[in-house]
């Protein structure tokens, strides 16, 4: 997924964990990604990362009878993973390794840039139907930005049952259960489901800061009620997450991880450290170096925005 805007904002993203469990409330803001409505929830002012999570969008649900709701064209990343994640709908990855990805509800498309990776997304079917679903990334570790660009799916995810529910381990490790995904950090994503009027009762590493996002349904967190595509920022140091369920079946997003000890830059499509990377990495792309091209996909790359006049933040020493 990427910033369509003409214009791109840097983000300075510094890790500033609770020592100790919290509730932070964030709701998502609407924005737009080429018609198709989302929801920003991270990076927000207020909370930059959670552990490694550095970027989190939420779209959907939206219905369609013909054509693409999502389509978004040839774009470059570097220094992060890119997480799809369905609940409806399918979508149909292309990138420049010449891999094709394509993904329903349950399957896990997983594409680690590294150095530099570019990709195409755009839902696969002409004749209708409906799409919801998220995408996040993750900041890869100083000693893995330059990893070699990567990309695997994963159809068959292991489950932490749980009376009332489950959670599908999406990356990550938890509960001694572990994802087959490729991780670089210590983190954890889920999707945790409940059905109508049950309790769930999830242990958590008390060593990782937590977030939840519901997704879908109605549930309660502590007894609180929760409002869909919200971050409710945990903190770190909970050894347990108990959710209730309410007259319908509920989904959430569990994140975490260990507080990212690294301060990042963000600008449009890229994860760095310096200005001087963005810099390059943009000349790069405009210039059809470093990304290669995703030969896939029917039409036009997207073009990089233009650097704002504004001095441009720079990572704290």
């Amino acid at each position: 997924m990427s910033n369509l805007s003409s214009t791109a904002e840097f983000e300075l993203c510094v890790s500033e964990p609770a020592a100790k469990p919290t509730l932070q409330v964030l709701p998502g803001r609407l924005t737009d990604l080429g018609g198709l409505p989302i929801r920003r929830i991270l990076p927000r002012s207020q909370r930059r990362t959670v552990g490694p999570w550095c970027f989190l969008d939420s779209y959907g649900p939206v219905n369609f009878s013909t054509g693409k709701p999502m389509d978004i064209p040839p774009h470059p990343h570097i220094g992060l993973q890119t997480v799809s994640w369905l609940l409806e709908g399918d979508l149909l990855h292309h990138d420049s390794l010449g891999l094709e990805g394509p993904a329903g509800p349950g399957v896990l498309n997983l594409m680690t840039a590294g150095r530099g990776i570019a990709h195409a997304e755009e839902t696969s079917t002409e004749n209708g139907g409906h799409l919801r679903g998220v995408q996040l990334w993750v900041a890869l570790p100083n000693e893995a930005r330059e990893t070699i660009p990567a990309f695997e799916q994963h159809r068959s995810l292991p489950v932490v049952e749980l009376e009332g529910g489950g959670a599908t381990l999406i990356m990550g490790q938890l509960d001694g259960v572990r994802s087959p995904a490729r991780t670089f950090s210590p983190l954890v994503a889920a999707d945790v489901s409940g059905v109508a009027h049950s309790r769930l009762t999830l242990p958590l590493n008390p060593e990782y800061e937590h977030a939840l996002v519901p997704l879908v349904g109605t549930c309660r967190l502590d007894g609180q009620p929760l409002s869909i595509d919200t971050l409710y920022y945990l903190g770190c140091g909970r050894l347990e997450l108990r959710l209730s369920c309410d007259r319908d079946p509920a989904r959430a997003l569990l994140l975490g991880g260990t507080p990212f000890g690294e301060t990042i830059l963000m600008w449009w499509n890229f994860v760095a450290r310096t200005n001087e990377e963005i810099v390059a990495a943009r000349e790069d792309w405009e210039a059809g170096r470093r990304f290669g091209v995703v030969k896939a996909y029917k039409g036009q790359r997207l073009q990089a925005p233009p650097f704002a006049d504004r001095p441009v933040p720079r990572p704290r020493s």
